[in-house]
């Protein structure tokens, strides 16, 4: 078992000693080696393994992550062996990769760095991310799956994941993020987002902005994709929520003629864990992706979606550790899901006082999440995670200071966790958000005091 934990750790080590993108603070020298040659030359070494399975493929700005964890739950109660590639974990590093719900195995990861160790020296310039996308796939198809779920990591153009030809490609909402590389326009940042929609290939989109939604249908039609815009072919209703979850009910639009086909007809009502309006929308668009699938040969039912959907896990999405006072945790690093996080406070806990642990990342653009969630806070306690593109707590509270509410820079993130709690005391709740980093840290923190 000790070489076992010494051989992962050395693996992971192997696969973070080669350029690493999400470590850094700073990307102005990263546009050379965004392109997807690197990729296809390894795939080709190891046989194609990315061709020898169906896909579905999901970018997007936020909520590409609970999409993509709906459609692969729903394939899998479909009876399905169903492939999950996301990024970034939580805790572990397996869990970026997925079959059935289950974590790659630590000797798996082990003996599939070990083959393709050698193969790098053929490959120059190869990045981490490109190493753990060739892993997911290489585990995908020798574990056999019949489908796998394919998050894009950044972009979408030029992503390591884009050289899967998908049953469907789905886009989810699209907002401001990685400027610095996708561009500082919504029409520059989908036309980056939509470079997965491939040639005749059927594409999802969420709800956009209307200047992302226009390129979009833009590169749909260039390129001949069937182009489906779910709030025009689903309507949505949310007939309650509570802190078990949301009873939703989607029904496809009468007055198209493919009704008759779609899942969503009669209408179907079903159980969401996950908590938000902006949820019940990543699960339209889910229903959209699942419905094109149905249409291009694999079976699914009704019961298989109202299965899937209400056994969904996604966690440190306004995930909620303590119901009374209130303790919640979320991955909102943009000004929208910093508008999704207020919403959904507002929702789920009208009136609730909230004091705010928030750390972010330093390339972030932080004035559009703090206008977005302190109006709904009374202080805020400012720390970071351990991850290296960490903004520092003080120049986070010295950001902060201006809007005018007491705030203090307390570090590490379980000096500030403990804080909070002593500050809450018994009718305050707590929130902690602004990077996944930072959620994932104090989910960490909770759930180990807990034990």
């Amino acid at each position: 078992m000790e070489n076992l934990e010494q051989a992962y750790q050395e693996s992971l080590d192997f696969i973070y000693s080669f350029i690493d993108f999400s470590m850094k603070r700073h990307l102005d020298d990263s546009h050379r080696f965004f392109k997807l040659d690197r990729m296809r030359q390894m795939m080709s070494l190891l046989g194609n393994p990315q061709e020898k399975f169906l896909s579905i493929h999901v970018a997007g700005t936020k909520g590409k992550g609970s999409t993509a964890s709906l459609c692969a739950s729903s394939l899998r109660a479909a009876g399905y062996k169903v492939g999950l590639y996301t990024s970034p974990h939580l805790q572990e590093f397996t869990e970026r990769i997925r079959i059935n719900g289950e974590q790659i195995e630590r000797q798996a990861l082990v003996s599939l760095v070990a083959r393709i160790r050698p193969l790098t020296a053929l490959v120059p310039e190869i990045t981490t991310f490109e190493l753990m996308t060739t892993l997911a796939f290489l585990h995908f198809y020798e574990s056999k799956v019949n489908i796998a779920v394919v998050e894009v990591g950044l972009g979408g153009r030029l992503d390591a994941t884009n050289i899967i030809t998908p049953l469907v490609s789905v886009i989810t909402p699209i907002s401001y993020d990685h400027t610095a590389i996708l561009g500082n326009t919504l029409t520059e940042i989908a036309f980056e987002k939509g470079g997965i929609i491939k040639a005749g290939v059927p594409v999802v989109i969420s709800p956009q902005n209307p200047e992302a939604e226009q390129e979009l249908a833009r590169i749909a039609a260039e390129r001949g994709s069937p182009l489906t815009r779910v709030e025009q072919e689903y309507r949505l209703s949310i007939l309650s929520h509570s802190l078990r979850g949301q009873e939703l009910a989607f029904a496809a639009q009468t007055g198209d003629p493919a009704c008759a086909r779609s899942l969503a007809c009669p209408e179907l009502n079903l159980h969401l864990p996950l908590l938000g309006a902006h949820q019940a929308q990543n699960a339209r668009t889910a229903l959209g992706a699942l419905d094109q699938v149905r249409a291009r040969g694999l079976a699914l039912s009704r019961m298989d979606i109202q299965k899937g959907f209400g056994q969904v896990e996604w966690p440190a999405r306004f995930e909620i550790l303590r119901e009374n006072p209130p303790v919640v945790i979320d991955s909102a690093h943009n000004g929208d899901s910093m508008n999704c996080l207020r919403q959904s406070l507002d929702d789920y806990f009208p009136g609730q006082k909230f004091l705010l642990v928030f750390g972010a990342s330093a390339d972030k653009e932080l004035d559009a999440m703090l206008t977005a969630i302190l109006p709904r806070v009374e202080r805020v306690i400012t720390t970071q995670s351990t991850h290296p593109r960490a903004a520092g707590p003080i120049h986070l509270m010295e950001i902060i200071r201006p809007y005018g509410l007491p705030v203090e820079a307390r570090s590490p993130a379980e000096d500030a966790m403990a804080h909070a709690l002593s500050l809450a005391g018994t009718d305050c709740g707590i929130i902690v958000a602004g990077s996944i980093f930072i959620a994932a840290a104090a989910r960490d923190i909770w759930h180990s005091s807990q034990s």
